[in-house]
């Protein structure tokens, strides 16, 4: 499975972004999906995921309200629209598939992107 992550970029605060993940898995629709991020110094942080089906997401406190996850299955991709920006929300970010269950942990994923650089300017 290889993952595309795109459209990361410079946003001041408050702004919004949406990125994007495209997967090459004939699958895709078998996988669950994640977003994680991770800042410079700090360890990969989980941010949302969202089940094989689309029908459940859930989130990392600091982004609920702010952050949602969604897929099309027909066009294996899975987005992250982000609103509401702040500086902390700078990091690169990453998308992962899971055949597994996924969940908030990086272990718990078996498939990577390479990542999209976000950064919210003050």
């Amino acid at each position: 499975v290889q993952l595309q992550a795109s459209g990361g970029g410079l946003v001041q605060a408050g702004g919004s972004l949406r990125l994007s993940c495209a997967a090459s898995a004939r699958m895709f629709s078998s996988y669950e999906m994640g977003w994680f991020r991770q800042a410079p110094g700090k360890e990969r942080e989980f941010v949302a995921a969202v089940t094989y089906n689309g029908g459940t997401s859930y989130y990392e406190d600091s982004v609920k309200g702010r952050f949602n996850i969604s897929r099309d299955n027909t066009r294996s991709t899975v987005y992250l629209q982000m609103n509401r920006l702040k500086p902390e929300d700078t990091a690169v970010y990453f998308c992962a598939a899971s055949f597994s269950g996924g969940g908030r942990r990086p272990s718990e994923y078996d498939f990577w992107g390479q990542g999209t650089e976000v950064t919210v300017s003050s």
